[in-house]
């Protein structure tokens, strides 16, 4: 995989440093551990403003894991795609018919390491259902989901502990919800 902000020599440290700083003078707290095996689907939730994606960033680079994360492709414009893509996105057009669940299986068949971040919710807007994607990923891969999350109300971000699919959609999905059910957004009329 690609070199991006969490893996470029001197400037990862760098901008660790930097938000371990920047975090502690704005008073949140990232929680979490270093991770034996970066290998797994990370969901980060609630997304419910732009300010998630700076202060996922900076938990990301704190607890040192290589993050790759999806989003649509509109974020990814000329002159920008290069910057965005450095930073771990990859770039998901969700107005065709394709298969990102597949080929996201594939990169995880081909790479011993890997950690792709999806948003459930799949946007920024309040929603009634979260997307499934995430789910398939990590069953069809063999991978554990990894609870990743932001409560602005106790001011922390980080991830909790992995959760291991079972095969049973509708159960597991009540499982990790109920994990979501007391964390709120920046926004918390979006969640």
């Amino acid at each position: 995989m690609r070199k991006t902000v969490f893996s470029t020599p001197l400037v990862t440290p760098l901008l660790r440093w930097i938000s371990i700083l920047v975090l502690a003078l704005t008073g949140w707290k990232v929680r979490g551990r270093e991770l034996d095996r970066q290998r797994c689907v990370l969901i980060g939730a609630p997304h419910t403003s732009n300010w998630d994606f700076p202060l996922m960033i900076m938990a990301v680079l704190i607890l040192r894991l290589r993050v790759y994360w999806m989003g649509k492709h509109t974020l990814f414009p000329f002159p920008f795609a290069g910057l965005m893509k450095w930073l771990g996105g990859l770039p998901i057009d969700r107005s065709r018919p394709h298969n990102v669940v597949r080929e996201t299986v594939r990169q995880y068949e081909r790479n011993d390491e890997l950690i792709v971040l999806v948003p459930p919710e799949g946007t920024r807007s309040k929603v009634q259902h979260w997307k499934t994607g995430f789910y398939h990923i990590a069953s069809n891969a063999g991978v554990p989901i990894l609870l990743g999350y932001v409560d602005a109300g106790k001011k922390e971000a980080g991830f909790a502990d992995f959760y291991q699919p079972s095969g049973n959609l509708e159960h597991d999905m009540a499982e990790i919800r109920k994990f979501y059910a007391d964390k709120r957004g920046l926004k918390a009329a979006n969640a």
